[in-house]
């Protein structure tokens, strides 16, 4: 797994993480190790693709086994599985509208003016 773990850029936690996931399968072996392949590395890069798109595991496990990595980009391997992936990018969007309705909202209360407090402004201080 330490090897597997270089050639992949991803720490030996989160490969078990990824295996507890049923997002990677390696091979047993008799001795108790895990036998990565080829496949695996692509898998792997796979799963850090779609969590950095912002999918959960739950739904890169439904997705993966349909992508196609041609070692440059992942793309759907068929179209079927596009609102799939537009869903994701709606849920994606309304996360990101609630974001920037909060940064908003924090950026009226900084900007609002500050009004003297009784016994100056040192008396409210926290930090």
């Amino acid at each position: 797994m330490g090897e597997f773990s270089r050639r992949t850029g991803v720490s030996q936690r989160l490969l078990r993480y990824y295996e507890e996931q049923g997002l990677l399968a390696p091979v047993g072996r008799p001795s108790g190790y895990r036998e990565y392949t080829e496949e695996d590395v692509v898998t792997v890069r796979g799963i850090r693709v779609l969590l950095a798109a912002g999918l959960s595991t739950a739904t890169i496990a439904e997705l993966l086994p349909c992508m196609v990595d041609d070692g440059k980009v992942l793309a759907p391997g068929c179209s079927g599985m596009l609102p799939d992936l537009a869903r994701e990018r709606e849920r994606i969007d309304e996360a990101v509208a609630g974001l920037l309705a909060a940064r908003a909202r924090l950026d009226e209360i900084i900007n609002a003016p500050v009004p003297v407090a009784p016994g100056g402004q040192d008396a409210c201080y926290v930090g």
